[in-house]
């Protein structure tokens, strides 16, 4: 699959995938900043994004699509970050073909397998009459029905775009995240990783957990661990510079 990215910046590549319901824009800061040090290749995951819509949505396939998108830009070997599923498709990779990554980098996820906890996200999304909604503030009521948080809801929303006929729909492939959930909670498998990690978690997440150590260190073996004060699932938006500086001393080390 062709996947839609955009490539920013010269030296070292570093390719940075994003979570769910995201597309590459949630890392429009930090590419901005990377890219003065990194050739920052940002992706949009399969069903996500401006890349192609599929049936197919397990971490193998997106696996295969990154591994296809490094053979097209005729890169070896790079540095990989991953937020949320985005480090599940990262941890995958790495352990599926260890030779073409340098260092990892996984952000406020573990490599273990998670309830159903996006229930209320998908009822919703699924709630917004797409066809009768007229305005972006319309959609954000309907959807605050459901969940209460407005920068959720901000993030969520940014999927929203107007067709040629002016219409609103989605970017990212609902019905199949939705029909797909089961694979997406899954958790990376394969021979351990022994290249260098890095796990970052905002300090006020709960993705990350303690009892999680065993399973991270069992297919990631030299993995170290920062943790950002004051942020939550997202700490490259919430704690930027903080982030940039944890990436840079590990990326340069």
């Amino acid at each position: 699959m062709k996947l839609h990215y955009q490539q920013h910046g010269t030296g070292t590549p570093l390719v940075i995938l994003h979570g769910l319901f995201g597309t590459l824009e949630n890392w429009g800061s930090q590419i901005k900043t990377l890219s003065e040090h990194f050739q920052v290749i940002a992706v949009d995951i399969r069903n996500h994004g401006r890349s192609p819509h599929s049936d197919t949505m397990n971490y193998p396939a997106m696996v295969e699509d990154i591994i296809e998108l490094l053979d097209e830009l005729e890169l070896d070997s790079v540095d990989l970050m991953g937020h949320s599923m985005g480090g599940k498709v990262a941890m995958q990779l790495a352990l599926t073909y260890p030779a073409r990554i340098q260092k990892l980098i996984v952000v406020d996820i573990s490599p273990v397998t998670y309830p159903h906890h996006h229930k209320d996200v998908l009822k919703g999304l699924f709630s917004i009459d797409l066809q009768q909604v007229k305005s972006r503030t319309e959609a954000d009521k309907q959807l605050s029905t459901y969940i209460s948080e407005p920068g959720v809801r901000a993030f969520l929303l940014k999927n929203l775009y107007r067709n040629d006929d002016k219409q609103f729909q989605w970017r990212m492939n609902l019905p199949v995240l939705s029909k797909a959930y089961s694979n997406i909670s899954e958790a990376p498998s394969g021979t351990p990783f022994t290249g260098n990690t890095l796990f970052i978690k905002g300090i006020e997440s709960d993705y990350i957990q303690a009892e999680h150590r065993d399973s991270i260190l069992a297919l990631f073996p030299q993995a170290t661990y920062k943790l950002i004060q004051g942020a939550g699932h997202w700490p490259h938006a919430e704690k930027p510079v903080v982030f940039t500086k944890l990436l840079l001393n590990f990326l340069r080390a």
